[in-house]
């Protein structure tokens, strides 16, 4: 059965698209612990980060960074924090969660609660930052 990030990627299910590439989607995570919080995820549907081949996690990582550099312009922040986890999910994927406080990096941290006009808003100012 397909992860539910295998069906935003093919489309069966929204998302707030921050950038995509041929291999890799970048979008907003609908349960986000600061605004702005993305999930970077392969298109290709792999469980575990660290069984991603060398090549797909490093291009991953690249990616990545450059979604990071646009969060980084569009919300305010001290820094884009990244974490992975990798149990929420089965499907490999990195966290990049714009903070001003440490704490915010992290999955005890509460919850936020944005409406999907808001959602959007965020999503078109951070594409607009991707280059």
């Amino acid at each position: 059965m397909a992860s539910i990030f295998t069906r935003i990627i093919q489309g069966e299910i929204p998302c707030f698209k921050i950038a995509e590439s041929d291999d890799f989607l970048a979008f907003l995570d609908i349960n986000p612990v600061a605004k702005g919080h993305t999930l970077v995820v392969p298109k290709k549907e792999i469980d575990y980060l660290f069984d991603v081949d060398d090549d797909t996690l490093a291009s991953l990582m690249v990616f990545a960074k450059r979604v990071a550099k646009a969060l980084d312009k569009s919300i305010e922040c001290q820094r884009v924090g990244v974490m992975v986890i990798g149990t929420e999910v089965p499907h490999a994927h990195v966290h990049l969660i714009p903070f001003q406080r440490e704490s915010q990096v992290s999955v005890t941290a509460p919850k936020l609660s944005f409406s999907k006009d808001e959602m959007a808003e965020v999503a078109a100012k951070i594409n607009a930052a991707f280059v």
